[in-house]
Protein backbone atom coordinates (compact mmCIF):
# COMPACT_ATOMS: atom_id res chain seq x y z
CA UNK A 1 0.00 0.00 0.00
CA UNK A 2 0.83 3.43 -0.62
CA UNK A 3 -0.63 6.77 0.94
CA UNK A 4 1.49 8.86 -2.03
CA UNK A 5 -1.68 10.04 -4.03
CA UNK A 6 -3.86 10.87 -0.95
CA UNK A 7 -0.76 12.58 0.78
CA UNK A 8 -0.29 14.29 -2.30
CA UNK A 9 -3.90 15.37 -2.86
CA UNK A 10 -4.28 16.45 0.71
CA UNK A 11 -1.18 18.47 0.47
CA UNK A 12 -2.76 20.55 -2.25
CA UNK A 13 -5.73 21.11 -0.26
CA UNK A 14 -4.27 21.78 2.75
CA UNK A 15 -5.32 25.25 3.63
CA UNK A 16 -8.81 24.44 3.64
CA UNK A 17 -10.06 24.08 7.43
CA UNK A 18 -12.04 21.14 8.52
CA UNK A 19 -15.45 21.93 9.92
CA UNK A 20 -17.65 19.81 12.17
CA UNK A 21 -19.20 18.06 9.06
CA UNK A 22 -15.94 17.02 8.06
CA UNK A 23 -15.10 15.09 11.01
CA UNK A 24 -18.80 13.80 11.53
CA UNK A 25 -18.35 12.51 7.92
CA UNK A 26 -15.37 10.76 9.16
CA UNK A 27 -17.75 8.32 11.30
CA UNK A 28 -19.41 7.39 7.99
CA UNK A 29 -23.04 8.34 9.37
CA UNK A 30 -25.05 6.37 6.63
CA UNK A 31 -23.32 3.02 7.97
CA UNK A 32 -23.40 4.33 11.61
CA UNK A 33 -27.53 4.45 10.92
CA UNK A 34 -27.65 0.79 9.96
CA UNK A 35 -25.41 -0.47 12.40
CA UNK A 36 -27.57 1.65 15.68
CA UNK A 37 -31.11 0.07 13.66
CA UNK A 38 -30.37 -3.37 13.75
CA UNK A 39 -28.37 -2.94 17.49
CA UNK A 40 -31.28 -1.49 18.51
CA UNK A 41 -33.01 -4.16 17.92
CA UNK A 42 -31.46 -6.95 19.08
CA UNK A 43 -31.24 -5.34 22.34
CA UNK A 44 -34.93 -4.97 22.14
CA UNK A 45 -36.44 -8.20 21.26
CA UNK A 46 -33.79 -9.84 23.64
CA UNK A 47 -35.85 -11.78 26.50
CA UNK A 48 -34.05 -9.81 29.16
CA UNK A 49 -34.96 -5.98 29.57
CA UNK A 50 -32.70 -3.58 29.79
CA UNK A 51 -32.87 -0.11 32.22
CA UNK A 52 -33.50 2.94 29.18
CA UNK A 53 -30.60 4.83 30.27
CA UNK A 54 -28.48 1.76 30.25
CA UNK A 55 -30.06 0.46 26.72
CA UNK A 56 -29.12 4.39 25.49
CA UNK A 57 -25.34 4.33 26.60
CA UNK A 58 -25.30 0.68 25.14
CA UNK A 59 -26.45 2.13 21.74
CA UNK A 60 -24.70 5.10 22.17
CA UNK A 61 -21.13 3.28 22.55
CA UNK A 62 -22.23 0.59 19.43
CA UNK A 63 -22.80 3.90 17.44
CA UNK A 64 -19.18 5.58 18.69
CA UNK A 65 -17.68 2.33 18.04
CA UNK A 66 -19.32 2.02 14.55
CA UNK A 67 -18.02 5.72 13.97
CA UNK A 68 -14.11 4.96 14.81
CA UNK A 69 -14.35 1.60 12.69
CA UNK A 70 -15.66 4.27 9.72
CA UNK A 71 -13.06 7.07 10.90
CA UNK A 72 -9.74 4.14 10.66
CA UNK A 73 -11.14 2.66 7.72
CA UNK A 74 -10.89 6.12 5.94
CA UNK A 75 -7.18 6.44 7.25
CA UNK A 76 -5.96 3.43 5.81
CA UNK A 77 -8.22 3.54 2.67
CA UNK A 78 -7.53 7.28 2.14
CA UNK A 79 -5.66 6.23 -1.30
CA UNK A 80 -8.02 4.61 -2.47
CA UNK A 81 -10.51 7.18 -1.95
CA UNK A 82 -8.37 9.28 -3.59
CA UNK A 83 -9.17 7.74 -7.10
CA UNK A 84 -13.12 6.33 -7.00
CA UNK A 85 -15.50 8.67 -7.95
CA UNK A 86 -17.70 8.29 -5.45
CA UNK A 87 -15.24 8.47 -2.37
CA UNK A 88 -12.71 11.53 -3.44
CA UNK A 89 -14.91 13.97 -2.02
CA UNK A 90 -14.62 12.56 1.20
CA UNK A 91 -12.74 14.57 4.51
CA UNK A 92 -9.07 12.79 4.03
CA UNK A 93 -8.54 12.51 0.11
CA UNK A 94 -10.37 16.14 -0.54
CA UNK A 95 -7.53 17.61 2.07
CA UNK A 96 -10.37 18.44 4.69
CA UNK A 97 -8.70 16.49 7.34
CA UNK A 98 -5.32 15.08 7.49
CA UNK A 99 -4.91 11.55 7.93
CA UNK A 100 -3.36 11.44 11.11
CA UNK A 101 -6.07 13.46 12.60
CA UNK A 102 -8.57 10.99 11.55
CA UNK A 103 -6.25 8.10 12.55
CA UNK A 104 -6.42 9.49 16.31
CA UNK A 105 -9.94 10.54 16.19
CA UNK A 106 -10.44 6.80 15.06
CA UNK A 107 -8.60 5.36 18.20
CA UNK A 108 -9.88 7.20 20.86
CA UNK A 109 -13.37 6.93 19.82
CA UNK A 110 -12.55 3.05 19.75
CA UNK A 111 -11.08 3.17 23.30
CA UNK A 112 -13.66 5.32 24.73
CA UNK A 113 -16.48 3.35 22.89
CA UNK A 114 -15.24 -0.46 24.58
CA UNK A 115 -14.37 0.71 27.92
CA UNK A 116 -17.45 2.02 28.36
CA UNK A 117 -19.75 -0.25 27.21
CA UNK A 118 -17.71 -3.05 29.27
CA UNK A 119 -18.36 -0.81 32.17
CA UNK A 120 -21.99 0.43 31.90
CA UNK A 121 -22.92 -2.98 30.53
CA UNK A 122 -20.65 -6.60 30.65
CA UNK A 123 -17.58 -7.52 28.63
CA UNK A 124 -19.28 -10.06 26.41
CA UNK A 125 -20.76 -7.38 25.02
CA UNK A 126 -17.34 -4.95 24.85
CA UNK A 127 -15.60 -7.50 23.77
CA UNK A 128 -17.75 -8.09 20.43
CA UNK A 129 -17.64 -4.62 19.49
CA UNK A 130 -13.72 -4.40 20.50
CA UNK A 131 -13.59 -7.67 17.54
CA UNK A 132 -16.25 -5.72 15.42
CA UNK A 133 -13.79 -3.17 15.13
CA UNK A 134 -10.40 -4.67 14.91
CA UNK A 135 -12.29 -7.03 12.21
CA UNK A 136 -13.21 -4.02 10.15
CA UNK A 137 -9.81 -2.53 10.39
CA UNK A 138 -7.26 -4.99 10.06
CA UNK A 139 -9.06 -8.20 8.71
CA UNK A 140 -11.67 -6.46 6.54
CA UNK A 141 -9.67 -2.98 5.38
CA UNK A 142 -5.38 -3.72 5.76
CA UNK A 143 -6.45 -7.08 4.60
CA UNK A 144 -9.18 -8.88 2.51
CA UNK A 145 -9.99 -5.34 0.65
CA UNK A 146 -6.66 -5.81 -1.16
CA UNK A 147 -6.14 -9.39 -1.31
CA UNK A 148 -8.81 -11.02 -2.77
CA UNK A 149 -12.26 -10.72 -4.57
CA UNK A 150 -14.24 -12.56 -1.36
CA UNK A 151 -13.30 -9.55 0.17
CA UNK A 152 -16.90 -8.87 0.62
CA UNK A 153 -18.06 -12.41 1.66
CA UNK A 154 -15.75 -12.38 4.78
CA UNK A 155 -15.31 -8.70 5.71
CA UNK A 156 -19.42 -8.78 5.95
CA UNK A 157 -18.66 -10.12 9.10
CA UNK A 158 -17.75 -6.87 10.75
CA UNK A 159 -21.55 -5.07 9.87
CA UNK A 160 -23.35 -8.25 11.44
CA UNK A 161 -21.93 -8.28 14.75
CA UNK A 162 -24.23 -4.88 15.75
CA UNK A 163 -27.57 -7.24 17.16
CA UNK A 164 -24.97 -9.90 18.15
CA UNK A 165 -23.57 -6.72 20.35
CA UNK A 166 -27.79 -5.25 21.61
CA UNK A 167 -28.23 -8.98 22.50
CA UNK A 168 -24.79 -9.46 24.37
CA UNK A 169 -25.98 -5.81 26.21
CA UNK A 170 -29.38 -7.39 27.10
CA UNK A 171 -28.38 -11.24 27.97
CA UNK A 172 -24.82 -11.36 28.47
CA UNK A 173 -24.83 -14.32 26.20
CA UNK A 174 -25.16 -15.53 22.67
CA UNK A 175 -27.55 -17.71 21.28
CA UNK A 176 -29.52 -19.10 18.40
CA UNK A 177 -31.50 -16.15 17.67
CA UNK A 178 -28.55 -13.58 18.45
CA UNK A 179 -26.68 -16.14 15.58
CA UNK A 180 -29.18 -15.79 13.05
CA UNK A 181 -29.97 -12.21 12.75
CA UNK A 182 -25.47 -12.17 12.71
CA UNK A 183 -26.07 -14.98 9.52
CA UNK A 184 -29.17 -12.38 8.32
CA UNK A 185 -26.62 -9.40 8.07
CA UNK A 186 -23.91 -12.02 6.76
CA UNK A 187 -25.50 -13.80 3.81
CA UNK A 188 -26.83 -10.53 3.04
CA UNK A 189 -23.83 -8.41 2.47
CA UNK A 190 -22.60 -10.18 -0.83
CA UNK A 191 -25.66 -9.16 -3.61
CA UNK A 192 -25.64 -6.48 -1.58
CA UNK A 193 -22.43 -5.11 -2.17
CA UNK A 194 -22.11 -6.82 -5.75
CA UNK A 195 -25.49 -5.35 -7.22
CA UNK A 196 -23.67 -2.33 -5.83
CA UNK A 197 -20.42 -3.34 -7.98
CA UNK A 198 -22.06 -4.06 -11.03
CA UNK A 199 -23.13 -0.31 -11.56
CA UNK A 200 -19.83 0.75 -9.98
CA UNK A 201 -17.65 -1.33 -11.87
CA UNK A 202 -14.89 1.45 -13.44
CA UNK A 203 -14.48 2.67 -9.93
CA UNK A 204 -13.10 -0.58 -8.15
CA UNK A 205 -11.36 -0.99 -11.30
CA UNK A 206 -9.23 2.61 -10.91
CA UNK A 207 -8.60 2.10 -7.70
CA UNK A 208 -7.34 -1.47 -8.10
CA UNK A 209 -9.58 -3.30 -5.32
CA UNK A 210 -9.96 -7.42 -6.50
CA UNK A 211 -14.51 -6.58 -6.74
CA UNK A 212 -15.36 -9.88 -8.24
CA UNK A 213 -16.74 -7.81 -11.45
CA UNK A 214 -12.80 -7.20 -11.81
CA UNK A 215 -11.50 -10.01 -11.25
CA UNK A 216 -13.53 -12.68 -13.06
CA UNK A 217 -16.35 -10.70 -14.83
CA UNK A 218 -19.87 -9.42 -14.45
CA UNK A 219 -21.32 -12.78 -15.64
CA UNK A 220 -19.61 -14.59 -12.27
CA UNK A 221 -20.91 -11.92 -10.33
CA UNK A 222 -24.01 -12.15 -11.59
CA UNK A 223 -24.32 -15.48 -10.72
CA UNK A 224 -23.31 -15.07 -7.31
CA UNK A 225 -25.44 -12.22 -6.92
CA UNK A 226 -28.17 -15.33 -7.21
CA UNK A 227 -26.55 -18.06 -5.47
CA UNK A 228 -25.85 -16.00 -2.42
CA UNK A 229 -29.23 -14.59 -2.53
CA UNK A 230 -30.81 -18.21 -2.62
CA UNK A 231 -28.54 -19.01 0.36
CA UNK A 232 -30.08 -15.86 2.19
CA UNK A 233 -33.80 -16.92 2.08
CA UNK A 234 -33.20 -19.98 4.59
CA UNK A 235 -31.34 -17.93 6.78
CA UNK A 236 -34.21 -15.08 7.10
CA UNK A 237 -36.74 -17.66 7.08
CA UNK A 238 -35.36 -19.73 9.55
CA UNK A 239 -34.93 -16.79 11.70
CA UNK A 240 -38.57 -16.30 12.17
CA UNK A 241 -39.04 -19.87 13.60
CA UNK A 242 -37.26 -18.53 16.38
CA UNK A 243 -38.37 -17.20 20.48
CA UNK A 244 -38.53 -13.67 18.84
CA UNK A 245 -39.95 -14.09 15.14
CA UNK A 246 -43.56 -15.04 14.37
CA UNK A 247 -46.59 -15.14 11.81
CA UNK A 248 -45.63 -11.56 11.26
CA UNK A 249 -42.02 -11.44 10.87
CA UNK A 250 -42.55 -14.66 8.70
CA UNK A 251 -45.09 -13.06 5.81
CA UNK A 252 -42.50 -10.03 5.71
CA UNK A 253 -39.96 -11.99 5.08
CA UNK A 254 -41.79 -14.57 2.42
CA UNK A 255 -42.60 -11.39 0.69
CA UNK A 256 -39.11 -9.85 0.91
CA UNK A 257 -37.43 -12.36 -0.10
CA UNK A 258 -39.91 -13.35 -3.13
CA UNK A 259 -38.79 -9.67 -4.18
CA UNK A 260 -35.18 -9.83 -3.54
CA UNK A 261 -34.64 -12.97 -4.84
CA UNK A 262 -36.57 -12.12 -8.22
CA UNK A 263 -34.31 -9.22 -8.70
CA UNK A 264 -30.95 -11.66 -8.05
CA UNK A 265 -32.84 -13.38 -11.19
CA UNK A 266 -33.51 -11.03 -13.40
CA UNK A 267 -29.46 -10.09 -12.59
CA UNK A 268 -28.31 -13.43 -13.21
CA UNK A 269 -30.43 -13.46 -17.18
CA UNK A 270 -28.73 -10.02 -17.74
CA UNK A 271 -25.64 -9.37 -20.03
CA UNK A 272 -23.60 -6.54 -20.75
CA UNK A 273 -25.47 -5.25 -23.88
CA UNK A 274 -29.08 -5.20 -21.72
CA UNK A 275 -27.29 -3.64 -18.48
CA UNK A 276 -25.32 -0.65 -21.12
CA UNK A 277 -28.82 -0.48 -23.05
CA UNK A 278 -31.04 0.48 -19.77
CA UNK A 279 -27.93 1.92 -17.73
CA UNK A 280 -27.91 -0.65 -14.92
CA UNK A 281 -31.76 -0.02 -14.22
CA UNK A 282 -32.38 -3.33 -13.39
CA UNK A 283 -28.99 -3.91 -10.72
CA UNK A 284 -29.57 -0.51 -9.03
CA UNK A 285 -33.41 -1.70 -8.36
CA UNK A 286 -31.70 -4.32 -6.85
CA UNK A 287 -29.68 -2.59 -4.93
CA UNK A 288 -32.54 -0.83 -3.66
CA UNK A 289 -34.49 -3.08 -2.97
CA UNK A 290 -31.16 -5.04 -0.87
CA UNK A 291 -31.91 -2.17 1.69
CA UNK A 292 -35.10 -1.95 2.30
CA UNK A 293 -34.55 -5.49 2.63
CA UNK A 294 -32.61 -5.52 6.02
CA UNK A 295 -34.63 -2.74 7.08
CA UNK A 296 -37.75 -4.63 6.59
CA UNK A 297 -36.35 -7.89 7.66
CA UNK A 298 -35.23 -6.02 11.88
CA UNK A 299 -38.59 -3.72 11.83
CA UNK A 300 -40.64 -7.38 11.37
CA UNK A 301 -38.82 -8.25 14.40
CA UNK A 302 -40.02 -4.60 16.48
CA UNK A 303 -42.96 -5.49 15.33
CA UNK A 304 -43.03 -9.02 16.98
CA UNK A 305 -41.16 -7.80 20.11
CA UNK A 306 -44.02 -5.23 20.25
CA UNK A 307 -46.80 -7.81 19.78
CA UNK A 308 -45.52 -10.00 22.54
CA UNK A 309 -45.83 -7.20 25.23
CA UNK A 310 -49.24 -7.55 24.45
CA UNK A 311 -49.85 -11.31 24.21
CA UNK A 312 -49.91 -11.44 20.48
CA UNK A 313 -46.79 -11.71 19.05
CA UNK A 314 -44.45 -15.47 18.46
CA UNK A 315 -46.03 -18.07 17.26
CA UNK A 316 -48.08 -18.81 20.94
CA UNK A 317 -51.08 -17.98 19.19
Amino acid sequence: MTDFSANDHTTQKAGHEAGMGDYFALLKPRVMSLVVFTALVGLLVAPVPVHPFIGFVAILCIAVGAGASGALNMWWDADIDAVMKRTVGRPIPSGRVAPGEALGIGAALSGFAIVLLGLATNFLAAGLLAFTIFFYLVVYSMWLKRATPQNIVIGGAAGAFPPMIGWAVATGGVSIESLLMFALIFMWTPPHFWALALFVKSDYGRAGVPMLTETHGRDVTRRHVLVYTLLLVPVALGLGLTSIGGPFYMAVAVVMNVWFLKGAYDIWQRDDAACEADKHAVEIKVFKVSLYYLFAHFGALLVEAALRLYGLGGWSW
